[in-house]
């Protein structure tokens, strides 16, 4: 028989004026009528006890008191397996509700490390920082989450578990460390959609957006997200793309100007019925190398070719989530590249000096540009493996010295590892003559101060996430109710705005003799030949059975498996490039293409002799053999791409008498524009580019549009013989005349 549940025995005392209280292992205290958890246990009415304080002052005093080892934990922050999806059953605790199996060596891409049960990894470790990468339902969800605070709450001072997650409430494919889960949480379309949306109507909908996310996070007891991303997107073939909100730096001001304090619960910071934001990836992401992401050694640069593109394009975006207080800033891993970029300035008007060291581990840009030029006045959340997989500019540094320092550079807990064993050598090494024994130098250009951890360092940033943990009032009551969380979550009224979102992100990009819209008229006796293509044949199978389930319950429709015998063909395309976490042998293939042939690249990023092929979307041809079919019968073709990227159109577009763009938007919603149930008003975030000629990269792998500057303003650094009358050369430019560049969509 399974043992009792923590969710059966939280005790809550309410206060008349003032938060409930919520306990499963502590006391509380009872001074002038009001209630307070016991944290430590000794009866004692300290400052970090009292609610009536300010989370600063409770965090300074509860850190000063803490251990080195309960600070070292609360320093780290991985990956939390769910004892509901362990298999070994015989690996779980009497609920089975915590996950206890041990992992000699448990491989991610980001590191490599011993995976101990739960139980020892909070109560042994200390660890408080958490991030769910698994997909369960809202009451799972709570049950486990309060499993979790009971366990933590039976420890020296109660400090509370905090989970973290990445964004939860977009559509589209899974990918662990970027989109762990869709379909539970109400889901919006991709935020490239949500961006194309607001650009068709209004900046309200990121109102409701965000309410959404504070409602249904905070009812399920998880109160942070890994969300969203203010990077701007300069270089089209970033694999990371389809997270952002597009190109626009002033849009994406804009939109984390409401969606910061929608979600955190005020414009002056989080509240207790907030859900804590960590903003990424400072100073931006978007300015890679012809593509390469630095989760892989390729990609290790940020490169600004442009003088003052960082400025003018890549910082903006952070402005208002610094004016709003949000809670935390995650830079990227990459490290600035001197030599390949031209001068960047800081928000002084000086010039930067481009230090090559992973920007986790930049002083200047950490505590000189964001903290203390940019007013960002919460805390750094390094991105996952920085001191192992992802160490770039510091490789020859040792793991202790590594963790040490990210410390001394700004950061205040480390993503993608538990490794408080190393933590506590960098504290040691700091007083125990590790580097004056003789046996062990001090590494060329380090002092002993930055590669090592004393007390003050881990004080200084225990105070600082604990003061988040003050202010979402997890220490009162991080308890929650699962029959709550269901209904919170199936709220209608969230569901209805994320659907009415996936209308609006819908981008009309061409309507050749205003074809569209298909009226019940346009479409009597008529019919309608219907296929998904994608770049697996399972995706494709799937958006084919999709599409014929929705049109079979549309009025007027009569659907054919002929494309030969239809009047009308609706050509839904998914294409897919490359993998997130491994760089591909050529640049990112943009184009939609089936059996592509194109070059390596060597060890430098250059283009190489060899070859090899490449496939975005399988059946590539078949668009333009069915398109054939089609426009000999006379009859029309309706094409949708799905942009996760800014794709290459030309071999859908040129055979498509319509075209749609959707951003992981339900295919539904598209059919409600294709058939005029809907008006088409989103308006495109980025800007397509035309060919390969666009992106070709020299010998020297320079490519010949800008890295650094989005597809906006790319024309004003392209070649002169490259332009063509209107002097445009790097959007394509479909067969009516129309550029799809950023802001364009066409009404009916």
């Amino acid at each position: 028989m399974s043992a009792k549940k923590a969710t059966e025995m939280i005790r809550y005392y309410k206060n008349p004026n003032g938060p409930t209280i919520g306990v499963t292992a502590k006391d509380v205290i009872e001074s002038d009528g009001l209630y307070f958890k016991d944290l430590n246990g000794d009866g004692t009415l300290n400052t970090y006890k009292d609610w009536r304080k300010t989370p600063s002052e409770r965090a300074k005093a509860l850190a000063e008191e803490l251990s080195s080892e309960e600070k070292i934990g609360l320093l780290f922050i991985n990956s939390l397996k769910m004892g509901a999806y362990q298999k070994d059953k015989e690996a779980v605790d009497a609920t089975g509700l915590l996950d206890e199996k041990v992992i000699e060596k448990d491989t991610t891409i980001f590191n490599a490390e011993k995976y101990h049960g739960t139980t020892y990894t909070v109560k042994d470790m200390g660890i408080r920082h958490f991030i769910l990468r698994e997909n369960p339902k809202p009451d799972e969800l709570a049950d486990w989450m309060n499993e979790l605070n009971a366990l933590a709450e039976g420890e020296t001072h109660a400090i509370p578990v905090l989970m973290v997650s990445n964004s939860r409430n977009e559509n589209g494919e899974i990918v662990f460390g970027m989109n762990d889960a869709a379909g539970v949480f109400a889901t919006w379309p991709g935020t490239m959609g949500i961006a194309a949306a607001v650009k068709g109507s209004s900046l309200d909908l990121i109102d409701d957006f965000a309410e959404c996310i504070r409602e249904e996070w905070d009812a399920t007891g998880m109160k942070k997200g890994y969300m969203y991303m203010a990077d701007v997107v300069s270089d089209p073939r970033w694999q990371r793309t389809y997270g952002t909100f597009g190109e626009d730096p002033e849009l994406i001001n804009n939109i984390f100007d409401r969606l910061v304090p929608g979600i955190q619960g005020s414009k002056d910071g989080v509240t207790t019925d907030g859900v804590a934001m960590t903003v990424k990836h400072f100073p931006g992401g978007g300015a890679r190398e012809n593509g390469f992401d630095p989760h892989y050694k390729q990609g290790q640069w940020n490169v600004y070719q442009t003088e003052d593109s960082l400025q003018k394009y890549h910082l903006p975006g952070f402005l208002s989530s610094i004016a709003n207080h949000v809670s935390s800033i995650m830079p990227y891993y990459a490290k600035p590249a001197a030599e390949k970029s031209g001068i960047q300035y800081d928000m002084n008007g000086n010039p930067i000096e481009m230090i090559p060291v992973g920007f986790a581990f930049n002083q200047f840009f950490l505590k000189e540009l964001l903290q203390n030029q940019m007013n960002f006045q919460g805390y750094i959340n390094s991105d996952s493996g920085i001191t192992i997989n992802m160490a770039w500019g510091v490789e020859e540094l040792d793991i202790p010295e590594r963790i040490a320092l990210a410390v001394n550079s700004g950061v205040d807990i480390i993503s993608g590892s538990f490794d408080v064993f190393a933590a506590k050598e960098a504290l040691d090494r700091r007083t125990n003559g590790y580097y004056t024994d003789g046996a062990h130098k001090i590494p060329d250009g380090y002092t002993l101060e930055q590669i090592t951890l004393s007390e003050e360092a881990l004080t200084t940033a225990a105070a600082h996430t604990l003061k988040e943990m003050f202010e979402l009032g997890v220490f009162e009551n991080p308890y929650r109710d699962p029959q709550t969380a269901k209904e919170v979550i199936a709220n209608p009224v969230h569901w209805k705005h994320a659907d009415d979102v996936h209308r609006k992100s819908v981008v009309l990009l061409k309507n050749k003799e205003q074809l569209l819209p298909l009226t019940a008229e346009k479409l009597a006796d008529k019919k309608i030949f219907a296929k998904g293509f994608a770049s697996k044949e399972e995706t494709a199978k799937a958006l084919t059975e999709k599409l014929h389930s929705i049109l079979a319950e549309t009025p007027g429709v009569t659907l054919t498996d002929h494309y030969e015998d239809a009047d009308y063909a609706f050509l839904f395309a998914s294409p897919s490039s490359g993998e997130y976490f491994n760089a591909t042998k050529g640049y990112l293939e943009l184009d939609i293409c089936e059996n592509k042939t194109v070059h390596d690249v060597d060890d430098l990023g250059r283009p190489a002799e060899a070859t090899h092929e490449e496939t975005t979307l399988l059946g590539t041809d078949e668009i333009r053999v069915i398109s054939e079919a089609i426009h000999a019968n006379g009859g029309k073709v309706i094409s949708n791409i799905n942009f996760t990227l800014a794709w290459m159109v030309g071999n859908v577009e040129r055979y498509s008498d319509a075209l749609l763009a959707g951003f992981d938007t339900f295919p539904e919603a598209t059919i409600d524009i294709i058939t005029g149930a809907y008006t088409p008003s989103g308006k495109m975030p980025i800007t397509l580019p035309k060919d390969d000629s666009v992106l070709a990269v020299n010998a020297d792998g320079v490519c010949v549009s800008r890295n650094d500057v989005p597809g906006y303003d790319k024309d004003f650094y392209m070649p002169e013989e490259m332009k063509d009358e209107n002097g445009k050369a790097y959007a394509y430019r479909d067969s009516e005349g129309n550029y799809y560049e950023m802001n364009f969509g066409l009404e009916f």
